[in-house]
């Protein structure tokens, strides 16, 4: 009866082991998961912060585009404005020489 119950006793022993490795091995999977799933968080963030940034650089680079379009702008404005102000000047000008002529033959006509 010794015997059976030495082999009882290993049958048990063996039994809870095999439970607890069970239970180690289904609490190493669920962790495993719970990293994996924390990884791939991760990963989706750095994906959209890169894609976060590119978006960022675009807006830059259409932004300098602008900048310089308006700086472009501004310096033919000036030109503009110059040639402007010569013509301005002649036509001032001109209207004094020109009353200054009717003037003079007012006083001929006298």
């Amino acid at each position: 009866g010794r015997g059976k119950m030495a082999a009882g006793g290993a049958a048990d022993a063996q039994a809870r082991f095999g439970h607890s490795v069970k239970g180690l091995l289904t609490e190493k999977v669920t962790s495993c998961g719970t990293d994996v799933i924390a990884l791939t968080k991760q990963v989706l963030k750095g994906s959209r912060s890169a894609e976060l940034l590119g978006q960022a650089a675009r807006n830059m680079v259409m932004q300098e585009d602008a900048i310089l379009h308006s700086e472009d702008s501004l310096r033919k404005m000036a030109i503009i404005t110059t040639h402007l102000q010569y013509q301005q000047e002649a036509i001032q000008k001109n209207v004094e020489r020109s009353s200054s002529l009717q003037d003079q033959l007012n006083h001929l006509l006298k």
